[in-house]
């Protein structure tokens, strides 16, 4: 084991009180007590439990791509140093083996013998490493006579002792240590390493798509002295500079309109949102949100860039429209998706005719006997007739479709529909079963804006929680004229979903949980 300089960690305290306060506080285990007696030997010895720096030459995913196929008891002359986690260790007389992994999840075996390192080495190695540490090994790239590629090693340093012990490598994680504790299920899952990666291609191919349509991607504040752009009950909180209440936004369209406004005119955000809801399979409290807008265009147009958008992010995961999800099902993202109007297909599955004209009354007395629910404070024509939908078609699309067409009570941010009265030219897109992204031609008519505000107000002063409030200084921007827009919003999580299949707990990295 080489020695290192006592200066190249941090200040450290002696095993005891101190130490299991700063590990956890609780009394500690036998596992722990042994390692942390095994620290204070490395500090003992004039080892670096925690050094600064290795002397690292190669990474452990160049030597496996150098090195593919090297036969059994092969020498490559190859002098390498690397560092790793060690995942699984065996120790015998005169000779050690140790499985190196990478943060990419790559391995490679060390080797490390009484003939290469001395009985000094191998002493401390047997005494003082455990599975979990991180550990740095020098040596010549071989492979074993079983014809594992290995380094056989000439010296050895620990590179960060581990204080507690790994979970059992070859038995799964439960669902609720996968969420709460993310790094072991990173440590010990390919597949949770896979879904970081898998999130990092989507974003990029997200701005990669965007940057081929000229589109500028900008960022919008998270605190907000006015929530709006979606409906949303929201997180509230409490500026002490300015000793006001603030709330986290729930979406940041009415700022991205505003960039629109000052000629911005294309434009998209990739950024954090927050709602105030519950927490299932599909929704979470924080949640990334992906908003465009786009000057000239409506909700036809920006359909077609939502599609592109999705199949390029397809193809930059799985290298195909058809994604493989975790369960080994296949889905089929490519080609031209469905548009569906709302209230047709609704008419068509309830088997009696409904239209914007339908009275309230009517919706709630077929809610009633379908056993479809709906609080009377939020009971309106918009509100009935989409639960009414989700009752009787959202369950029967299997294809990638776009719901088209929507009550105009429901969508205040929304143009109304060119040539039928009633609707607004909004659209959902469902992917899964579920709601991935939704789309307007954008309401640019402040006169009706107001109005449309207004609507929101009164329904808030009835107590519900989710709708907007009037928001003067976006009506003041929007009194300087916004051109004609199309606009979407997609959830991130909710796209991962799309590509995996995995719930929305699996594709977020550090999950909210209780």
């Amino acid at each position: 084991m080489a020695n290192e300089p006592q200066n190249e960690t941090a200040p450290t305290t002696q095993v005891g009180q101190a130490d299991g306060e700063l590990i956890g506080g609780a009394e500690l285990s036998e596992q722990q007590q042994v390692r942390l007696e095994k620290r204070e030997k490395l500090l003992a010895r004039g080892h670096a439990p925690y050094p600064l720096t290795l002397p690292i030459t190669h990474s452990i995913r160049e030597i496996r791509t150098s090195y593919p196929d090297l036969e059994a008891d092969a020498q490559t002359g190859v002098v390498a140093g690397v560092a790793g986690r060690i995942v699984h260790l065996r120790n015998t007389g005169k000779l050690c083996f140790a499985a190196l992994q990478s943060g990419s999840g790559d391995r490679i075996q060390v080797m490390v013998s009484l003939a290469n390192v001395g009985q000094e080495q191998l002493d401390a190695w047997k005494e003082l490493v455990d599975l979990g540490d991180h550990v740095f090994a020098r040596g010549e790239v071989i492979s074993s006579r079983r014809g594992e590629l290995s380094i056989m090693a000439t010296e050895w340093r620990m590179a960060s002792k581990a204080l507690r012990p790994l979970p059992n490598m070859h038995a799964e994680l439960n669902e609720e240590t996968r969420v709460r504790a993310r790094y072991l299920d990173l440590i010990q899952r390919p597949l949770a390493r896979e879904v970081v990666v898998t999130r990092a291609k989507t974003n990029a191919s997200l701005r990669e798509t965007f940057a081929s349509h000229d589109f500028l991607e900008v960022e919008t504040p998270m605190l907000q002295t006015m929530h709006g752009g979606a409906a949303a009950r929201p997180f509230v909180t409490h500026s002490n500079a300015f000793d006001t209440e603030l709330f986290l936004r729930i979406a940041p369209e009415l700022y991205l309109k505003r960039a629109v406004v000052g000629g911005l005119e294309r434009v998209f955000e990739i950024n954090r949102n927050f709602r105030n809801e519950g927490a299932d399979s599909t929704h979470s409290p924080e949640f990334a949100m992906l908003e465009a807008y786009q000057a000239y265009g409506d909700y036809t147009s920006i359909a077609d860039l939502t599609q592109e958008l999705v199949q390029n992010a397809a193809l930059a995961v799985a290298g195909s429209h058809v994604v493989t999800w975790a369960d080994g099902t296949e889905f089929d993202l490519g080609g031209e998706w469905p548009r569906v109007p709302m209230y047709p297909s609704l008419s068509e599955a309830a088997g009696v005719e409904i239209t914007p004209e339908t009275p309230v009354s009517d919706l709630q007395a077929l809610a009633e006997r379908v056993g479809v629910e709906v609080p009377p404070k939020t009971a309106t024509h918009g509100k009935l007739v989409e639960e009414l939908w989700e009752h009787f078609v959202k369950g029967g699309l299997e294809r990638p479709t776009f719901v088209v067409d929507f009550p105009v009570d429901t969508s205040p941010l929304t143009a109304a529909h060119r040539t039928l009265p009633g609707v607004v030219e909004k659209w959902d897109l469902y992917v899964r079963g579920f709601e991935l992204a939704t789309g307007y031609s954008e309401l640019i008519d402040p006169v009706d804006q107001r109005a449309r505000f207004v609507e929101q107000a009164a329904l808030a002063a009835r107590g519900d929680d989710e709708a907007m409030r009037l928001d003067e200084a976006f009506l003041a921007a929007m009194e300087h004229a916004m051109p004609p827009s199309g606009g979407m919003g997609m959830g991130i999580d909710r796209l991962l979903m799309a590509l995996t299949g995995l719930g929305i707990r699996e594709t977020v990295l550090f999950p909210l949980v209780k």
